[in-house]
C-alpha cells in the first residue's frame, strides 16, 4: 500500500481543538485521524480508519483462535427482548429509543445479550451442539449525559462483544479462561500496559467479573493494587475488612451535649477534645459517625426512596461505589435546598462535612425529626428509614454522632445497642494505605485507568429469562449457562494514543500504526520523485508506506507532521540522496542512522508483524 500526502484526504492542525480535554482527543484530531461529527460521535478519516481496522483485525484473529464464530446483528433492536429481561427499564435514560411509523418501540443496541441468547435458543437444541462461542464487532450506542474525552466516552462506539454458551458451570469457567487469556494476547499485541482487576457486574448481571484497565491519569476508573500480594480491583469492587465486634455493654450510656458552631467534622472534633466530651481528649474524625442522606431512584418507580448511609467521619461517600452496589438503581445526594436550606448541595451528615452544613432548622419534610448537620442514626428505625452502614460500623463500636437536635451531638452511641442498621454497604471512599482485603500485611495503592475490556460469568440470568433449554445426554432438558466478554475497539485506539505519545505527537506501536514507514522528501531537487519511487519499491515488498511528496511545503513542516502522525519509522530522502544515502529515524527512540537504499531495504524487511 502506498499513500501520497499530496493526494491524501488529510489536514493536520497546529492548534488543539477547543473541546479537547485529554491527549488522545487532542492528538487524534490534530493529526487528522478523526473529526467530530456530533457530540459523542466521530468520523474516522483515512489514516484513522487504517488504525481502527488494524486494531479490529487483531481482536478478530484472537477471537477466531479460541473458536469464536463471527456474526453481525442489526443495531436497531426490538423492545420486547429487553422488556423480558427488565433492561428496557433498567437502562433508563442511558439508551436511545425510537418508534417506527407504526408506533412500535425500538432501541439502538447498547449491548446484545438478549439477541445472542434468542439466536442460540432458536437455532440449537441438543447438548451435542455445545459448547459454542459467538462474537460480533459492531457499533453500539449509549446516551451519555455528558460525552467527553473524544473516543474515550462517546455516544457511538465500536465494540467487540462475544458470548459463550455451555451446559454447566465447569464449561463456563473454561470459556471464561479462554477469553481472559485471549484478551491478554490482544492487549499485548496492541502494545497496551494494562492491569486485570476484580470488578462489579452492574446491569450485566452474573457472578465473576473482571476488567482490563489501561493505566492512564485521564482514566475514569480508579483501581487499587496491593503492596504485598497480587490483589487488584476496581474501587467499586473493593471490600472493607471489618473490625471484630465489641461488647455492647462495655460503654457508658449515651450522652447528649451542646455543640454549637460545629458545621464541619474538624470543628466538631476540635470542640469535643477541648471540652473532653465523654471524658476523652483524643477524638479524631474516624471516631465520628457521618450520616449521608441520599435519594434512590429505581427504574420504573416514580417515587425515590430516602436512604441514609453511615460512614466514619474521616470518609466521604463515593457515589460511584454506591451506584455499583445499588445497580440498577441510582443514588443522588438528598437536595436539602428543596426544604429551604441556604445551600443547594449538602452531604446531609452528622456534624456537617468539609462544606457548610447549612441552616440548623433545615429538615426532611417526611422526617422532620432529622436535622440537617446534626443527623444521628438513633431514630431511623422508628421512622422507617432504611439505614445502611460502612463495614467498619460493627456491633459494639461507639461513636460521636448527631443527636437529631439543632446544635447538639451525642457520645457513646453504640451500634447494636442505641441503633441497629438494616445492613452494611460498600459506599465509603477507598484511600491509599487502606488494608488489603486479600492479605493481612498488605496496603492498597490507587491508580487510574481506562476500561478497555470486561469479562463476565453471566450464569443463567438471560437463559432463565428466555427459558433456553436443550436436550441433555440423558434426554432431560438442560438450562444453558453464559459468559459475556466485551472489548471497546474504538476506545482501545484512544487508550493506545494515551499511552503512546509525547510532546510532539503520537507514537504508534508498529502493530497498529496506519503505515509501517513514512517517507519525507526534504529538498527542492529530485527528492520528491525519488521518495515516491522508493515508496513504491517498499510497498512492493509488502510494507504500508506514506510518502510526503507535497510541493510548496517546507521540510520543517513535513518533519513536524511526521512526528505528529507518529508512524514508527521515518525515512528522510534529503540532500545526500544523490550520494545514495537516506536517513532512517525511529519515532519511539529518536535514533537516527544513515543508510544506503539496499541497507534500508534490509533493515525494513517485509510487513510489520504484531
Amino acid at each position: 500500500m502506498l499513500l501520497r500526502m499530496s493526494t491524501l484526504f488529510l489536514r493536520t492542525l497546529r492548534e488543539d481543538p477547543a473541546d479537547a480535554e485529554v491527549p488522545s482527543h487532542r492528538l487524534l484530531v490534530r493529526a487528522g485521524y478523526v473529526r467530530r461529527a456530533a457530540p459523542g460521535g466521530y468520523t474516522w478519516l483515512p489514516l484513522g480508519r487504517l488504525v481502527l481496522d488494524r486494531v479490529t483485525q487483531i481482536v478478530r484473529e484472537e477471537m477466531l483462535a479460541i473458536g469464536g464464530q463471527e456474526v453481525l446483528f442489526p443495531a436497531m433492536l426490538p423492545r420486547e427482548p429487553y422488556e423480558t429481561t427488565g433492561r428496557w427499564t433498567e437502562y433508563g435514560d442511558d439508551i436511545f429509543t425510537l418508534q417506527d411509523r407504526r408506533g412500535v418501540d425500538y432501541l439502538l443496541g447498547p449491548t446484545h445479550e438478549e439477541m445472542f441468547t434468542l439466536l442460540v435458543r432458536d437455532t440449537l437444541s441438543s447438548y451435542r451442539d455445545f459448547p459454542v462461542s459467538l462474537f460480533q464487532i459492531q457499533t453500539k450506542f449509549r446516551d451519555e449525559a455528558r460525552p467527553r474525552a473524544g473516543l474515550l466516552r462517546g455516544r457511538e462506539f465500536l465494540m467487540k462483544d462475544s458470548y459463550s454458551f455451555d451446559l454447566d458451570h465447569a464449561g463456563l469457567r473454561a470459556a471464561y479462561e479462554r477469553h481472559r487469556t485471549a484478551y491478554q494476547r490482544i492487549f499485548d499485541r496492541l502494545g497496551l500496559d494494562y492491569t486485570i482487576v476484580s470488578a462489579t457486574s452492574g446491569a450485566m448481571g452474573g457472578s465473576a467479573s473482571e476488567e482490563f484497565l489501561a493505566g492512564s491519569p485521564v482514566g475514569e476508573d480508579t483501581f487499587v493494587g496491593c503492596t504485598a500480594c497480587g490483589y487488584a480491583a476496581n474501587t467499586e469492587a473493593v471490600t472493607t475488612p471489618p473490625p471484630p465486634a465489641g461488647d455492647l455493654h462495655a460503654h457508658p450510656p449515651a450522652e447528649t451535649h451542646d455543640t454549637p458552631d460545629t458545621p464541619t467534622i474538624e470543628s466538631l472534633v476540635g470542640l469535643a477534645n477541648a471540652r473532653r466530651l465523654g471524658g476523652r481528649s483524643d477524638w479524631t474524625a474516624a471516631d465520628t459517625l457521618k450520616n449521608v442522606v441520599v435519594s434512590v431512584r429505581r427504574p420504573g418507580v416514580p417515587q425515590p426512596e430516602l436512604l441514609v448511609i453511615g460512614v466514619p467521619g474521616d470518609r466521604e461517600v463515593d457515589l460511584k461505589r454506591l451506584d455499583a452496589v445499588l445497580s440498577p438503581a441510582t443514588a443522588t445526594l438528598y437536595d436539602w435546598n428543596a426544604t429551604g436550606a441556604d445551600t443547594a448541595v449538602d452531604t446531609g451528615v452528622t456534624a456537617g462535612s468539609t462544606t457548610t452544613a447549612g441552616s440548623a432548622d433545615a429538615a426532611i419534610p417526611a422526617a422532620p425529626e432529622l436535622v440537617r448537620g446534626y443527623l444521628g442514626p438513633q431514630l431511623l428505625n422508628k421512622l422507617g428509614i432504611r439505614y445502611l452502614v460502612d463495614p467498619r460500623v460493627v456491633p459494639g463500636t461507639a461513636w460521636l454522632t448527631g443527636a437529631n437536635e439543632p446544635g447538639r451531638h451525642a457520645v457513646n452511641v453504640v451500634c447494636g445497642r442505641d441503633f441497629t442498621p438494616d445492613g452494611t454497604i460498600e459506599a465509603a471512599e477507598v484511600r491509599a494505605g487502606d488494608p488489603c482485603p486479600a492479605c493481612r500485611p498488605g496496603a492498597l495503592t490507587i491508580r487510574r485507568g481506562i476500561e478497555i475490556g470486561h469479562v463476565f460469568q453471566l450464569g443463567r440470568r438471560y437463559t432463565d429469562a428466555f427459558r433456553v433449554d436443550v436436550l441433555g445426554p440423558d434426554g432431560k432438558p438442560v438450562r444453558l449457562t453464559m459468559g459475556s466478554y466485551g472489548i471497546g475497539v474504538s476506545r482501545a485506539v484512544a487508550a493506545i494514543a494515551e499511552q503512546h505519545h509525547d510532546e510532539r505527537g503520537l507514537v504508534w506501536p508498529a502493530a497498529v500504526a496506519p503505515c509501517d514507514v513514512h517517507l519525507v522528501a526534504a529538498g527542492k531537487g529530485p527528492q520528491a520523485e525519488a521518495a515516491v519511487e522508493l515508496g513504491g519499491q517498499l510497498a512492493a515488498r509488502g510494507l504500508r508506506v506514506l510518502v510526503d511528496d507535497r510541493a510548496q511545503v517546507s521540510a520543517g513542516v513535513k518533519f513536524a507532521d511526521a512526528e505528529l502522525l507518529g508512524i514508527p519509522r521515518t525515512v528522510v530522502v534529503g540532500r545526500r540522496w544523490t550520494d545514495g544515502y537516506v536517513e532512517l529515524r525511529d519515532r519511539a527512540t529518536g535514533e537516527r542512522v544513515e543508510l544506503t537504499v539496499p541497507e534500508l531495504r534490509d533493515r525494513l524487511g517485509g510487513p510489520a508483524r504484531s
